[in-house]
Parts: C-alpha cells; structure tokens; sequence
C-alpha cells in the first residue's frame, strides 16, 4: 500500500490483520508457524513496521513521513496509533518533540482507553482524561454547535467550516493549557473512538490538513463484550474462555508447581516485612510480574512507574543512592531498552539496585520481540554487576534474599516465564555464596555445564544419555554467570576433556562463551558443545516447540551430550 500505517506495541492491529487479507488464517495466530502476534512485515505488505515493544510508532512514523517528503512522495499519508499507555514512555515524547520541529504531514492517533496492561499511571495518563472532561473547550464547542445549528449554519456542506472554526477555538482556548497545541501540532478532540461514522468523517476532513496532527479517541477496552469491559486487566490475555457465557476457563493448578512470577511476588513481600528498605518497582508490569502482592499489603512501597524502562532503573538508582534497596522487576526483553541506565546510573557507583529480570528466555507465542534471550550476554560485560539465575523456586527465593543483604552491588537475577518444577515451594530464606555453583551429579565421561531452570530439563536427559550411550555424565549448575565459580570450572576442566554448555539464552556471548573463554585463558582444550538460541531471531511458537527448533529440548540435549561423548580427543 502506497500510504503506512504504523501500529505502537500492536495488539492493537488485529482487527487491521483481519482487515488485510488473513481472516481465513487468523485462527493461526500466536501460533507456531502461523500469524504473527504483532505486526510483521514479512507476513504482510500492510505491516508497515515490526511492533512489539512501546512507545516506538510515533518515532517511526516520523521517519517515513520525512522519507516520503524527501523522495518527492508529499501526497502519501503517514498515520501512528498509539496508546494511551505507551504515552508513559519517553521514546513518545522524544518523538512528539521532534515532530514539533520537523516540516512533516504525519498524523498521530491517540487510542486512550485508560489501559496498557494494567491501568495506566502517570501524569500523561492524568493529562489526557482532564482533556476528555474538560468542561471551557467542551461547553463552548457545544454551545457554538448548537447555534450554529439553529442558524442553519451546521450541515453536511458545511462541515469543513464548523472545523476550522474548531480549530480557532482551540487556538484561542486551548492552546496554553494544550500540551500538543503548544508543541505546534493540531491537537483534534477528544472524540468517540467507537462512533465509526463519526470517524470516517473527521478523518476524511483532517487528512489533507499539512503539518503534524495529533487525533485523540476515547475507547474501552474490550468494548463489545461485556466480561472484558468490567475487567480489563484479566481480560488482557485471558487464555482459553468460553465466548457464549464470558467465563474464562483454568486447569486445576493445585497440585501443580507455582509459576516463578507468584514465588517472585511473595518472597517480595516478605522480604519487605523483615526489610523496611525494600521498595518495589515495575514499569507497567504489576500484575504480570506479581508486584500487585506487595502493592495490595504496603501500597506506599510499591511503585508502577508506566512504560518507562530507563526511568524505573534510574529511579531505582536514586532510591538506591539514599540507602533503600529497590527490587526494580522489568521482563528481560523490555531490559533492553534501559541498557545505559544500568551501566550509567546504577553499576558506575556500585548501587544496591535489585534487576529481577522476568520472562527471561524463549517466552513463547510472543515471539522476537518479546523473547528474553540476550540478557545473559549483555550484562555480562558490565563491572560491579552480580550476575545469576536460579534453577528452581528454592535458588530463586534464596537468591532473592542474598540479593537484598548488606552492600551487594547491583545484582540481577533471571528466570523465565511460567511453572517452576517444585510444588513445595516455600524453603527457608537463607544466603548463598556470591559466585558460587554446585555440583549436583558426578560423572567420568562428559561434563554438562547449566545455569537457570533449563538445568532440571538437562538432568533428565543427562539420565537417558548414559542410558542410550552407556556413558557417566556430570552435573554442575553454574547459578552464577558473574562472577564465575572458577574453582567449579578448574575441576570441570581438568577432569574433563568433553563438555556440554547449556542455556536458555543466545550461543554467542552466552554462558557457553564464558565457559569457552575461561577454558582458554588457563589452558584447558576439552571438546564443548554449546546448546542454546543460535544466531537468529527465534519466531513464535509454544515453549515445547520452540526448544525443539533450537535443539534444546530433551531429545536435542541427549543428542548433544551423546554426539560430544563420540569425539575423539
């Protein structure tokens, strides 16, 4: 299509899917090998631009309606929609400030509907429904309306010169108390986002308009079914439902292990109780990273801080530098975003900064955009950080209470999304040794070398290799990435002459690496086989499949600690 259209985050552009072509195929979606759970430009033309994380349409948008202008294209139309939620995000604003400036078309449609994920915090927030109930600019506009319509002024034909008249008022209004009005973008609204007539209309009028023009629409989240509307926040991603009675439909989980994200949330809390230091931080993330269990019991300790990932590091910092310990929970994949923060503001000074990095791993039906596979091999590089992953709930608890002792450092922790592996969960808080591993089977033939839950899969299929292959396998988690266990890796290394590496993370920069480099800094020459994500971006698909892409299923480790123990050395 001649014209883009750029979706922020995307789930908002399923109905733009169903609209383009791939209604047949939309009961794929999320699915392995079928549609994308995001925008994509590879799966279609109309996919303007790869979503997945916030704040980013405005920005992009931008770019190509500065491209179209420098390529003689001054008739193509630009449009970014964005969320009311990723309005928190200051990649927005950086985008607004520089369409400020910058001789462009673009138009920038605001979906407020008072939501991300979990309701949306913020002064932006605040700001955008003082404007939807302002009562000067919306008791003039409807007084003026009504005249006009009395006069016989207000018609069809006439519409265009209601508009221009709107848009005067605004100016004469609106514009010193107008954020966007102010930055020199003709701000239209706010209007019934579900009223489609209406919106046709005003899009028709506004389209030819030159220069950068925001649209804000008030919506409700889930409209059209009643369920989703009342509870948004459940409704978000509500899982397998019953569409004809609104009931959302779960496994009997109760003999089941708990997901890491509640072991997260309770041992928070009760870290907080014994430690009145401990403060809760989560950019937009509450209820899925399980900080809602702090925020219900000490409210005044727990901050939501909106989709604002380098903020809620800096801000951590700050707390940190004025004696709190601030347990900053952010998905590995999101912790990108705030990469300098890290370094910058909290690892140059040593602060007592706690990254409870969630979702780290493949993550499933989200796909590349939201896969948590590169913290291992970013934060690696970085000095003063304490660098770990627990294996079950049990490390995870115990890691968590180390991490909140007495001058740590910035420490950061790592696990994935879902069920651990422990349906007794609840072990005794005690420290760990920072830097320490554990060896948890011996073994004469081959060395397999884990870190994080991705250990309990390799020890099962550690048991049928020496079964298939006849062969003795050792067992060392690692827990620790930085600093590195390195009297664990001397016996490794000296006892073994083949070695297996295993991670949920990507290959190059990984734990593998660190194995590999510590191996050739003293000497060691044992044949390793590295397992985990290759040198690719991994697409969606279930966990189950996803590890069997990338070989690091059961079967793809039995295959690997077998395949090495056949070498020659």
């Amino acid at each position: 299509p001649y014209d883009r259209i750029v979706w922020d985050v995307g789930h908002q552009a399923y109905g733009h899917k169903i609209l383009t072509g791939r209604r047949e195929a939309f009961c794929t979606i999320r699915k392995f090998r079928g549609l994308h759970p995001f925008p994509f430009p590879k799966e279609s033309e109309y996919d303007s631009f790869v979503s997945g994380h916030a704040s980013n349409s405005i920005s992009v948008a931008l770019g190509m309606s500065v491209a179209a202008k420098q390529k003689g294209e001054t008739d193509r139309k630009v449009v970014a929609v964005i969320g009311d939620g990723s309005m928190s995000g200051g990649l927005a604003f950086e985008g607004l400030n520089n369409t400020s400036s910058t001789a462009s078309d673009v138009l920038i449609i605001i979906n407020d509907n008072d939501m991300s994920i979990d309701r949306s915090v913020g002064g932006m927030k605040q700001y955008l429904f003082n404007l939807t109930t302002s009562n000067r600019y919306n008791q003039i506009r409807f007084r003026m309306s009504k005249f006009l319509f009395k006069i016989g002024i207000l018609n069809e034909s006439r519409r265009k010169i209601l508009i221009r008249f709107n848009n005067s008022l605004k100016s004469l209004v609106a514009q010193q108390q107008n954020i966007f009005e102010g930055m020199n973008i003709r701000y239209f609204g706010p209007l019934d986002g579900h009223n489609v007539k209406n919106l046709v209309r005003v899009l028709r009028d506004i389209k030819d308009m030159k220069g950068p023009k925001i649209l804000h629409l008030h919506t409700i989240k889930g409209k059209g079914f009643i369920p989703a509307e009342e509870d948004a926040i459940s409704w978000h991603a509500p899982g397998v439902f019953d569409p004809q009675i609104g009931e959302r439909i779960f496994a009997d989980t109760t003999q089941m292990p708990p997901l890491f994200q509640d072991v997260f949330g309770n041992t928070l809390l009760e870290l907080a109780r014994m430690n009145e230091k401990i403060i809760g931080i989560t950019p937009a993330m509450p209820s899925g990273c399980s900080m809602n269990i702090l925020m219900r019991e000490m409210p005044e300790r727990a901050f939501d801080v909106g989709i604002a990932e380098g903020h809620a590091v800096t801000f951590s910092g700050g707390m940190a530098k004025e004696g709190l310990i601030p347990f900053c929970n952010i998905y590995s994949s999101f912790m990108q975003r705030a990469y300098d923060n890290m370094i910058h503001d909290v690892a140059i000074e040593k602060l007592n900064v706690v990254f409870c990095l969630d979702r780290a791993g493949l993550v499933g039906e989200d796909g590349p955009t939201h896969h948590g596979v590169f913290d291992l091999a970013y934060l690696r590089p970085i000095p003063n950080l304490i660098l770990a992953s627990p294996m079950n709930e049990h490390e995870l608890r115990k890691l968590m209470y180390t991490a909140q002792l007495p001058d740590r450092g910035p420490f950061a922790i790592r696990y994935p999304r879902g069920r651990g592996c422990l349906v007794d969960w609840k072990c005794r808080l005690e420290e760990i040794s920072i830097g320490k591993g554990r060896k948890l089977k011996e073994g004469k033939d081959v060395a397999v070398v884990t870190i994080g839950p991705i250990g309990t899969l390799a020890a099962k299929a550690i048991t049928r290799a020496e079964t298939q292959g006849g062969i003795s396998v050792a067992h060392y988690d690692l827990r620790f990435l930085k600093p590195l266990d390195e009297a664990l890796l001397h016996e490794a290394g000296s006892r073994f002459k083949k070695m297996v590496t295993i991670e949920d993370g990507v290959i190059k920069g990984g734990m593998g690496s660190a194995v590999l480099e510590f191996m050739a800094d003293n000497g060691y020459q044992p044949k390793v086989t590295r397992i985990g994500v290759p040198d690719e971006f991994i697409e969606h698909g279930s966990i189950r499949e996803l590890y069997h892409l990338c070989g690091m299923d059961e079967e793809g480790i039995v295959k690997g600690i077998l395949s090495v123990s056949e070498q020659r050395v």
